[in-house]
């Protein structure tokens, strides 16, 4: 089966759909399907299975900033991919967000399915009802990567969604080489903004003992501010954007992976990826890292924005091996009821059903 997925965040940009695009496509390949990601490149591809659609445009979205594609020569560059490829079957990550994701729903007439990532409410959906109702309706099945994130679109755009929440190349995860660590570490990956809490952690740096030290990665708006704000502190070491693969060895090399997100995570996959590297894990306490955890079993899990509980959880898991270590055991069991395997065998299953069910159609 040729399979293309189209994901309309920037691939060369680290983010959550656009880790699980990359992470599925390396999992379909590895069953036997020869398979091609579409999307926006700010750069060289991330691999070779990736089609460029040109530069993305940062746009505000959900709280956040999206590096998407709204533009003309993207639309063209997709309708020549999709042109050029004989796929079977299209997979359409955020299917009405502006770029090639909407570009394929209004042109294509492949099969097509959709998934659903954002939670918490769109503006975008809300004020173009209608039309956007009538878009969707072209995807012939629709899934969703939390109960949130159908919620929302069940609202907005009717119709039913079946959860498949996103998956983690567990194995992947633990062939990596740990990085080298100074001391005990705590690491952070995120995008700087205030609904990440980064600005919380380094508060809670504060609360920890002065051999501690923090791995920052990633950039955004309060990114000079904050540096600015910890100028000095010696423990703190500002990554900048990083590579996929350093990002998984840091997390394998620290002894603490910490999400201190305020809102706006429809699914906890960060956390997983963290429990994947076998690194215990503190986070805040939202729906969405919640339900992950399993009521904070695999996971210490503290109330959003409360520098001092968050600090005292990392030095409880600091200075507790025991707690630590089953931590590690839990979230590692955790994570393979996640893997990427699992999300990709369901999705295959349903390609194989869509694609019967449009033979039969044409058929009869």
């Amino acid at each position: 089966m040729q399979i293309g997925l189209i994901c309309p965040y920037s691939l060369t940009l680290p983010g959550g759909v656009q880790g699980q695009v990359l992470g599925l496509a390396r999992m379909l390949r590895a069953s036997g399907h020869p398979t091609r990601v579409l999307g926006p490149c700010d750069g060289p591809p991330p691999d070779a299975g990736v089609t460029p659609l040109g530069d993305s445009l940062p746009t505000a979205a959900n709280g956040s900033m999206a590096p998407i594609a709204p533009d003309v020569p993207c639309a063209l560059r997709t309708i020549r991919a999709l042109r050029d490829e004989d796929f079977d079957i299209l997979h359409l990550h955020e299917p009405l967000a502006p770029g090639p994701t909407a570009t394929a729903l209004f042109l294509s007439a492949s099969p097509m399915v959709g998934t659903f990532h954002a939670a918490g409410g769109s503006l975008a959906y809300d004020l173009l009802n209608w039309p956007v109702r009538r878009l969707s309706r072209r995807l012939d099945r629709s899934f969703a990567v939390s109960d949130d994130a159908a919620a929302m679109a069940s609202h907005s755009l009717g119709g039913r969604y079946e959860v498949l929440f996103n998956g983690v190349e567990v194995q992947r995860s633990r062939q990596v080489t740990p990085w080298p660590t100074e001391g005990p570490t705590i690491f952070f990956i995120g995008r700087h903004e205030p609904r990440k809490g980064l600005a919380v952690l380094l508060d809670a740096m504060l609360h920890l003992p002065a051999d501690v030290r923090l791995w920052v990665a990633g950039d955004g708006p309060e990114t000079g501010d904050l540096r600015a704000r910890t100028a000095g502190d010696a423990r703190i070491s500002w990554l900048g954007r990083i590579s996929d693969e350093e990002r998984t060895e840091r997390i394998r090399g620290a002894d603490v992976f910490c999400a201190p997100s305020l809102r706006g995570e429809s699914f906890g996959v960060v956390l997983l990826e963290g429990m994947a590297c076998e690194t215990p894990v503190v986070a805040s306490d939202i729906p969405g890292y919640a339900r992950v955890t399993q009521r904070g079993n695999d996971a210490l899990l503290v109330p959003p924005g409360d520098a001092r509980a968050l600090g005292a959880a990392i030095d409880k898991v600091l200075r507790n091996p025991d707690l630590a270590d089953r931590l590690v055991v839990s979230g590692r069991a955790r994570a393979e009821q996640f893997s990427m395997r699992r999300l990709a065998d369901r999705y295959l299953e349903a390609y194989a059903e869509v694609v019967a069910e449009r033979t039969a159609a044409r058929i009869g």
